[in-house]
């Protein structure tokens, strides 16, 4: 029974760690079948922690921290939008800036606003338990057990792909990102798709920046990210550039991110520096199975004008 306990600890930190992960890699997964590959996903998330740190501290509102690190990182998502859409810069050189950009700016927020504080706790986000739901056997607890943020991750990658394989919206996306010539002559905005995608993209990379440091630690540490937005960028590939996908992976990543904690507890003779590169092994190994597999959208990273 002890081995069943253990089990269902294990199922839960990896759904809550998958979070982060689903948030960013759903938004990316839209950008990139837009056409715009945004590797500043890092720099993101980094930004969307800080502030939702910080206005959760000032305003005692958890949810009003999410909301702001949303529309913090889309501003900069749109920015990235200008340099490479707009003024067609490569994206890869302008995602690696807007890494280093976020890493700089979210300790120097942090440092300037909290430096003197020696009070910096927050409201933790709540567990919220599904009734009925929550008493299913292993997977009641896994599952219905969880706070709002995580629920909203697992929501948000079916209604993703729900919106981009059956509606007009997703249909012109996906164009965008495969033949954006031809969804320019069919009357539609290239420029302007483009745009709303990197927006989204940056939204949910700052929605999962602020659940590490709102719903996670409860605490913003400098480049507290660690990493996760780069296993993101992985994630939409083995996801197959799919929302469910995304999904699926996300927690495949997360079971690594958990196990790794969960053996670190146990005390077994590895150093833990060896646990803690689990996640990025994993990474790797899963980059190396799909070389030469992946179907990503024909457009992606080419930037578009009119003389197309």
């Amino acid at each position: 029974m002890e081995w069943l306990i253990g089990l269902q600890a294990l199922l839960q930190a990896t759904v809550r760690m998958a979070a982060p992960l689903t948030f960013t890699a759903v938004g990316e997964t839209y950008g990139e079948r837009a056409g715009v590959i945004n590797i500043g996903l890092e720099g993101l998330m980094l930004i969307g922690a800080v502030t939702a740190y910080a206005v959760a501290f000032a305003s005692g509102n958890v949810w009003l921290g999410v909301f702001a690190a949303g529309l913090a990182a889309a501003t900069f998502g749109v920015l990235f939008g200008v340099v490479t859409i707009t003024l067609g810069a490569n994206q890869i050189v302008a995602g690696a800036a807007l890494n280093l950009i976020g890493l700089g700016l979210s300790s120097f927020i942090y440092r300037a606003f909290f430096g003197s504080v020696t009070n910096r706790a927050i409201q933790p986000l709540e567990t919220v338990k599904i009734p009925l739901l929550n008493q299913i056997p292993v997977v009641g607890p896994v599952l219905f057990e969880q706070n709002l943020l995580v629920y909203a991750a697992l929501l948000l990658a079916p209604l993703a792909a729900l919106v981009l394989n059956r509606t007009m919206l997703g249909l012109a996306l996906r164009s965008v990102g495969e033949h954006p010539k031809a969804t320019a002559t069919a009357g539609l905005s290239v420029i302007g798709l483009r745009y709303a995608a990197v927006a989204f993209g940056g939204m949910m990379a700052g929605i999962g920046g602020a659940y590490l440091s709102v719903a996670y630690a409860n605490q913003f540490v400098e480049n507290m990210v660690a990493g996760r937005g780069f296993i993101a960028l992985a994630i939409v590939v083995f996801g197959r550039w799919s929302p469910l996908g995304a999904l699926w992976a996300s927690l495949l990543f997360g079971f690594t991110f958990a196990l790794q904690l969960r053996l670190q507890a146990q005390s077994i003779p590895i150093a833990y520096q060896f646990l803690q590169i689990l996640p990025y092994v994993a990474t790797i190994v899963a980059m190396i199975l799909l070389r030469g597999q992946s179907a990503q959208p024909k457009a992606l990273g080419v930037p578009y004008t009119e003389r197309t």
